[in-house]
């Protein structure tokens, strides 16, 4: 009974590293598909309407998101936007979100905090 649990205890040892490895390379790759899928609809709409959102909530309202996504490293749907003065076409007239970051300051598994990505 002793080496029974003694093998057990050794193959938990060893996968559960491996499962929160994997864990957290799937967050990452969630938040790069919802990071590209967030910056393509603030451009479709800055090109489509002239103006640059002001908040995240105008992407949805608008149509070009369905929901605000939840960060999946913090786990709320909170982002870091970065707001401009400055237009992106000539024909722009009012500026606003340009980009969009998560809130984390952890470090990824590339070694980079999340919060630059």
């Amino acid at each position: 009974m002793i080496i029974v649990i003694s093998i057990i205890t050794i193959l938990v040892a060893i996968a559960a590293p491996i499962y929160t490895q994997h864990i957290r390379h799937a967050r990452e790759v969630v938040l790069k598909e919802d990071l590209v899928s967030m910056r393509s609809s603030i451009d479709q709409y800055t090109q489509d309407k002239n103006k640059a959102p002001q908040d995240l909530a105008d992407l949805v309202s608008a149509g070009y998101l369905h929901a605000i996504p939840k960060d999946p490293i913090t786990n709320v749907a909170e982002w870091d936007v970065v707001q401009e003065d400055s237009v992106m076409a000539l024909d722009q007239t009012q500026p606003g979100i340009t980009d969009v970051h998560s809130k984390s300051n952890q470090m990824s598994s590339e070694g980079t905090a999340y919060n630059t990505w």
